[in-house]
Parts: C-alpha cells; structure tokens; sequence
C-alpha cells in the first residue's frame, strides 16, 4: 500500500516501539510519569514556553485552549480553511460555547488589516472578540508557510486590541525544517501554541501544548473535565521522545518529495492548478474534463495507492516517513494514466 492520504498514516518504526520497553513511567495524573514530564519539558523549551501538558490529540490541544482564553458568548477570529472550523465537529461552540468569526486568507494567512476590521468594538449586542487562531503549516492551503514577520504583525494587533492568540502547530515543525526559523520563534508572540507527533514525526498517539504556567494549570484542569487525563502515559510518550530526537530533521525528505511530486502533477494536462508546494502537502484541483476526485481516489485505491479527495475536484496528497520516492514514482505513473 502507498498510503498518500495523510501524513497521519504514519506507523511507528520498530525503533520507537523499542523505546516503552524500558521507559520509566508513573501515574501522570499525580505528576510521577517521569518520562512524560520530560517530554512536557523538552516541547515547553522547544516552543519557548514555561509550560507544557500532554494531550491525546491535537483536536484537544486547540479545544482546551479555547476552552481556556474565552467565555462563553465571546468570539474567536480564524481562517476560512482551518482545522479548528473545518474538522472539529464544531467543538469551539459545542465545548466553549463561542462563535467563530472566519478570515477569507491568501494561502491559510491573512494580515493585521484583516483582523482589525474583524475585531468588534465594544457593544452589549455584538460577541466579545476574544482569540485570534492561526495554523502553521496551513494545511488545506497545501502547507503553506506562514511568514514569521506575518505572524508577529497578527498576533501583535490581536493583542494591542485585548486578544489573546493561539497557534494551531500541527505541522509547526513543517515549518522549522524548511526555513531554520526555531520553533520558539514563530510561536513567541503566541500566548498558547501545540506541536503534534502523530503526523510526520511518526509517533502513533499523542501532542504537546504549551503556554504560561498559569495557562497549563488552568489547561490541566479542562483536561481531566475532558477525560483526557492519563496513568502511565510514559509509554506513549516515550515514543514521542523519540521523534524529537530522530524524527524532525528527516522532515526534509518529505518536502523535497512533496516537490517533486508536484511539479511533475502539474505538466499533466487534466490539473488546473497546483497550490504551490511549501512543504509536504501538495493540493491540485482538475478540469472538468478529468475524472471527477472520488472517481480518481476509487481508480488509484484499485492500485493501493491512496489519496484524499476534498470536494469535487480537488485533491490532495501528503508526503511523509512511510513513503518513498519510489513510492512517489507509482503514484505518478497511475495519475498519469487518469489525468495526461
């Protein structure tokens, strides 16, 4: 199988798996899973934090946080296309009980002009704005790269304004590889930001969101409110661990890949457009002479060779640790049949 899908495909190596043989572990609940600790340690000075927590997923990192930075009534500013609006099963209203106000962006960004005009003022009938989100990479914008200056100027209106700010980091390291911008720096003027391990950094479960101390003590509480407080979690993160220390600087790979790959979709006559290709996602939609997404996703499984289809004629395909550029050679080579 040739898995393209997501970068959340990716299985652990025999190597991780051997790491929770001999971790040391304990009751996280009660603070004594040593190993945890460590890994909240290392991702709180990885992001310039003082503090970190240990979380099942990163859906709960952004919900926690938001959970944490609003009340209930207020309104959060977001792009358009972000995981937070578009695959979180509407969680910021169901479990904070906010609104969302979305940012039509340029690639999954957008600019301090726009979140000016979208703060409300002050009125006792409009939503307090409360948080403004941003995502880096910008997934469904083919893995955009957010500008660090970008960056600075949002989060510096939002809380010139009274906002707090959030960063999705999903694929922060994404980022980090292809530019050598550190981590601390993107997420500095971020008062809450997350890194996953479970996309290409290939642990199976698990993500990391930090912040002030006092921002993780009030996260930590939400957290067991949640059910997602853990016993001995050392096991899995002793695999996160690991991807840290072996894992990151091989996301290159993936990038190179990933454009590769993209140049190549885009000489085939049947694609439009290709997003441009930052880092490991590469988003192309077709003509309407090609098969439509499904028919082409159900043709290339026949194959096993798997990838995503979002709306009628878009695509998209996500290198990481599990593929190769052999690999990419058999992709290829079955769009082609479909698609030039």
């Amino acid at each position: 199988m040739h898995d393209f899908f997501s970068d959340t495909k990716t299985k652990p190596s025999m190597e991780m798996r051997k790491t929770v043989l001999n971790c040391p572990v304990g009751d996280e609940q009660k603070s004594e899973d040593p190993t945890t600790i460590e890994l909240c340690e290392r991702t709180a000075a990885l992001l310039g934090k003082e503090a970190a927590i240990f979380l099942p997923s990163g859906t709960m990192c952004n919900e926690i946080a938001i959970k944490v930075h609003t009340q209930p009534g207020e309104e959060i500013i977001c792009e358009y296309s972000s995981h937070i609006i578009n695959f979180e099963t509407g969680g910021p209203s169901a479990l904070s009980g906010v609104m969302i106000r979305g940012l039509h962006g340029n690639n999954g960004t957008f600019d301090s002009s726009q979140v000016t005009d979208a703060i409300r003022p002050l009125s006792r009938y409009a939503p307090i704005s409360s948080l403004l989100c941003v995502e880096q990479t910008a997934n469904m914008s083919g893995g955009a790269i957010w500008p660090l200056e970008k960056l600075q100027a949002v989060a510096t209106t939002a809380h010139q304004a009274g906002l707090k700010t959030h960063m999705d980091g999903a694929r922060l390291m994404n980022a980090v590889t292809k530019t050598g911008i550190s981590a601390a720096q993107y997420s500095d003027c971020y008062d809450s930001v997350w890194i996953d391990f479970t996309k290409g950094l290939g642990a199976p479960i698990g993500a990391t969101l930090a912040g002030s101390k006092e921002f993780i003590d009030r996260a930590w509480r939400i957290k067991q409110q949640w059910g997602g407080a853990m016993r001995q979690s050392g096991i899995v993160a002793a695999m996160c661990i690991f991807a840290l220390d072996n894992n990151i600087g091989r996301l290159a790979e993936d990038h190179h890949l990933a454009e590769n790959l993209g140049q190549k979709i885009s000489a085939f006559k049947n694609v439009k457009t290709v997003l441009p290709v930052e880092t490991n996602i590469i988003i192309f939609d077709l003509t309407e002479t090609a098969p439509t997404a499904i028919e082409l996703t159900q043709a290339l499984a026949e194959k096993e060779i798997l990838i995503g289809a979002f709306g009628e004629r878009r695509i998209r395909i996500v290198t990481h640790l599990d593929v190769n550029p052999q690999s990419g050679e058999i992709l290829i080579t079955e769009l082609a049949k479909h698609l030039d």
